[in-house]
């Protein structure tokens, strides 16, 4: 049996190799310059819920859940599970947020419960 040996030195990179790593890491979470969706992104976020049919509405139609999720099953079985796809939606976040501020406005200022819309 052949065993190759060798020893345990650090090896020492240049300098000029650490300073590029380092300017490669800083560029990895620098955000992007230019977003398309943030104008959407603000006016999502400042959309304010002032009438009950509306916060209605909305409550309505935005999902508590992903409405993607789903388990298959197969004669009693387990078989497969579809992950929720929901967080891939670059809106999600402010979609939730105006689904809860919705939710906020019913219970507090309407007093409605909202027990009954589920």
């Amino acid at each position: 049996m052949n065993m190759m040996l060798t020893d345990n030195r650090d090896a020492i990179l240049p300098a000029a190799s650490t300073c590029s790593q380092q300017s490669l890491q800083a560029a990895k979470f620098t955000k992007p310059q230019f977003d398309l969706l943030q104008p959407v992104r603000q006016w999502l976020d400042q959309i304010e819920v002032r009438d009950a049919k509306f916060a209605k509405l909305l409550y309505k139609v935005i999902p508590a859940q992903c409405p993607f999720e789903r388990d298959i099953i197969l004669f009693g079985h387990k078989v497969a599970h579809i992950p929720p796809l929901c967080k891939l939606n670059p809106l999600y976040d402010q979609l939730v947020g105006l689904r809860f501020r919705a939710l906020c406005y019913l219970v507090d200022r309407c007093g409605i419960d909202i027990m009954s819309y589920s």
